[in-house]
This record gives C-alpha cells, structure tokens and sequence, in this order.
C-alpha cells in the first residue's frame, strides 16, 4: 500500500497556499439562466465519453474576496491551489522528472514521470486533491490538444500517464499535487517540455469570446473584463437548445473543473471551485471570482459532466 496521508480538512491545504504567483480563484455556484457559439470538442479531455464519478461530493470552504482588489496573497482562506505556473521544472525543494521528452507522433503513449525531492529521491507521499492524488496537463504550443489525465503511481514513486494520441510539435506537461515533503505539505505545479517530432500544422489561436459550444452545449460568459491580477465576478451559463441546464453532475467534487493556459509562454493556472455540491442538480449558472497574473490571452478549458458524459469546453479570454 502507497503511503498516503488525508487532511482533516481542505482548509489546512489552504493555508501552504498563501502569497502564490499565478494565482485564479473560482467560485462555483449553482444559480439560473442565459445561452450563447465558439466550437470546443469533448474529444480533447480525459475518457472523453465517460463519466468519472467522486466517492463523496463535499463542499469547499466558505469564505470571500474582494472585486477589482490585487490577487496577490490570496490563497489565505480558499480552498487547497498549487503554487506555481508551471513553467519551472523545479520549487521549493521538488523536481519533475520525465522518463522521456518526446512523445510518439499520432500514437497513444504512457509518460512516466517522478517528483523528486531535494535529496533526489522520489516522493512517495501525496495528500488528494479534488479526490486524486496527481492531476496531469498537456498542452501544444498553440493551445490545442489538451488532455487532462489522473496517473496512478507505484510503490517506487513513479507515476504513470496514459495520454491519447498526439499531432507533431511542441507540448508542455504539468504535474499538479500535494506532496508530503520534510514534514511539509507543498501544493505545487512543476513543468516539463515534451516534443512530438514531425512538422507541425499550427492552429491559430481563436479570438476572445463570449461563448463556446461543445456536444450540443452552449456555455456563455458575462462580467467585467479580466485585468491582470486583479480579482472579478465571471458568470458561466449553460443552456441546451436555449433552455437552462440544470442537470450537472459532480466532477472532481465540483460542477466545472476550470484550467487555464496563458498563450505564449504557457503559463498554467488551475481554477479551484468554491461552494456546496447538490447531488446531481448543478447549473445552469457558474459564479467565479477570476484573477490571472498575466494580461494576454488566455485558453481556458472547462470540464463538466453530464448523464454519464465528461465534456470539455475551450474559450478564449482576454485580460488586460
């Protein structure tokens, strides 16, 4: 059995995440009303097809930020966020070890990989976070060919990623976890470069919208424009066919598991969800409070479940 310890709560995760830098926080909340077109594919998410069910759907913590205040030092009192942007291989004390930095092209693959601790060895123990223990990111250069996997890990330490088949060019993988390091919790996001050989067909980023469609879904965004570091109020709603969605089901503890890529330098940013889970009730109205560290543009993925279906949007978002 792998040595995996449990908080007591979310909070205590919290709290090893104050003063991050890259920070976005998301409130989730199930409310009403609104609809929207910019296309996204489910096909782009992990078991695209399937539902991934949670043993538990627990609520995240209460608490409160302030619109248009600096989102810096605002992991006190929100739920558990990695620290760091994923552009650094290594932090505070851990590596990110790839056993290879290419990938097969067009070809289903395993990525294994390690976290190493100062002393070089791996680590073993890791606290969950939304019920996993390792979430793992990959994304292209032009921010396509997302893929968010859940890698199971051996006794020895090493982590083990089945991603789908990947188009030639330039990727970045990310490991996002808790880990028990020195008697330390460390939430963190460590990055890799991962080529796929062949001559890449670029795909240019989409414009900044308002709203997307994916699997006959249509997810539409309203607020005040994003400035970097700054915290706002974002509203995501989900209609079908023109009538609210009501019918969301958990995922990862959560009704929309929210990630995001900075286009450029691929800076990543995970956004945690807040507030009560319902049973399978979610939508058709998500409230976040949003801050990004970088103004540009932004490819954000949400991933959300239905009836059985795991389904992943892709919007652009400019922030100033």
């Amino acid at each position: 059995m792998l040595p995996v310890r449990h908080l007591p709560s979310r909070a205590r995760r919290a709290l090893s995440a104050a003063g991050l830098t890259g920070a976005v926080l998301l409130a989730v909340a199930a409310c009403g009303g609104g609809s929207g077109g910019q296309s996204a594919s489910s096909h782009q998410t992990e078991h695209a097809g399937s539902a991934e069910s949670t043993a538990s759907a627990t609520p995240s913590m209460a608490g409160h930020s302030m619109t248009g205040h600096p989102a810096s030092g605002m992991g006190s009192g929100m739920p558990d966020m990695a620290t760091g942007d994923g552009l650094a291989a290594q932090a505070r004390g851990l590596g990110l070890t790839l056993s290879t930095s290419s990938l097969p092209v067009n070809q289903a693959s395993a990525i294994r990989f390690q976290i190493r601790g100062a002393d070089g060895k791996p680590v073993t123990s890791f606290e969950p976070d939304q019920t996993k223990l390792m979430h793992f990111y990959l994304i292209r250069s032009d921010l396509t060919g997302f893929q968010h996997v859940h890698p199971t890990m051996s006794a020895d330490g090493t982590w083990t990623a089945d991603v789908k088949a990947t188009p030639a060019g330039s990727y970045r993988a990310y490991a996002s976890f808790i880990a028990r390091a020195a008697g330390t919790t460390i939430p963190l996001v460590l990055g890799q470069p991962v080529t796929v050989p062949g001559t890449a067909a670029t795909v240019p980023l989409p414009a900044a919208s308002t709203s997307t469609t994916v699997d006959g879904y249509t997810l539409t965004v309203s607020g005040d424009r994003a400035m970097a570091g700054m915290t706002h109020p974002l509203t995501v709603t989900v209609t079908r066919n023109g009538k609210p969605v009501t019918d969301l089901r958990p995922y990862l503890e959560t009704y929309a598991h929210l990630t995001a890529f900075h286009a450029g330098d691929l800076a990543f940013a995970h956004l945690h969800p807040r507030g009560a889970v319902h049973g399978d009730h979610g939508g058709p109205t998500l409230s976040f409070e949003a801050a990004l560290p970088r103004a540009g543009d932004w490819r954000l993925f949400l991933q959300f479940q239905t009836a059985g279906t795991l389904h992943t949007a892709a919007l652009t978002l400019g922030v100033g």
